[in-house]
């Protein structure tokens, strides 16, 4: 379950996850663009009046310029998503979607990264002594 603001009603955080779970499946199967490659929907944030909704997305690849070419093909295609969401999605008022790259996943792995370099450099100064 994604972590949401305390601000955000239950319902809020169900329509958020419903529209994630959506999205998920629309991009994978009806979004015919080549310029969106294989993408993870990881959180969909939704503004408590459900006029905008921020989709977070990540990437196998972390290439800037791939990064850049996909934000711009889905902010392209977010009419088209948005309507077949609209079909699946029965509220009063479908949001607006902007699609940010996430970066957590690739951080995280820099972290860890360095946590096994530390751990390496003091397990062979342990040895020395």
């Amino acid at each position: 379950m994604a972590k949401h603001s305390k601000s955000i009603p239950g319902r809020g955080i169900r329509v958020a996850e419903q529209i994630q779970r959506d999205l998920a499946e629309i991009i994978a199967y009806e979004l015919k663009d080549p310029r969106v490659g294989m993408i993870t929907i990881t959180e969909v944030q939704v503004t408590p009046d459900y006029a905008h909704a921020k989709v977070f997305f990540t990437m196998l690849s972390d290439n800037k310029e791939a990064i850049q070419v996909t934000v711009a093909a889905l902010s392209k295609a977010a009419g088209f998503v948005r309507a077949q969401l609209g079909k699946r999605l029965h509220i009063h008022t479908l949001p607006e979607l902007h699609f940010v790259h996430d970066n957590s996943t690739a951080r995280g792995m820099e972290l860890s990264k360095l946590i096994d370099e530390a751990n390496a450099t003091r397990a062979k100064d342990s040895e020395q002594d």
